[in-house]
């Protein structure tokens, strides 16, 4: 099949994941003792994801507050020098 042989199970990473899915999903039904000792191992792993996916989360929230503060910055300066700009043309028609 072209599917399987291009497409899907082409790509190493695909096979790689695939195999180990199909592992951690027969290695408790064929091994009790491997699930039993690979249990705390599991449960670190995904502390640990767990814990990245936070501080990503919280890192991207911190750039998104830092970006909003310059956008904000530039449009109060591009105001500033739209009422400069205003008022000194205002000065050269003899408004003033």
């Amino acid at each position: 099949m072209d599917l399987f042989e291009e497409g899907l199970l082409g790509n190493g990473i695909t096979t790689g994941l695939f195999v180990g899915l199909g592992a951690a999903i027969l290695a408790p039904a064929l091994f009790p003792a491997v699930a039993t000792a690979a249990k705390p191992l599991v449960k670190g792993v995904i502390k640990v994801g767990v814990t990245l996916y936070e501080k990503g989360n919280e890192a991207i929230a911190e750039v998104g507050e830092v970006l909003e503060d310059l956008v904000a910055e530039a449009k109060s300066e591009m105001a500033g020098e739209q009422k400069g700009t205003a008022a000194a043309g205002a000065v050269l028609k003899g408004d003033a």
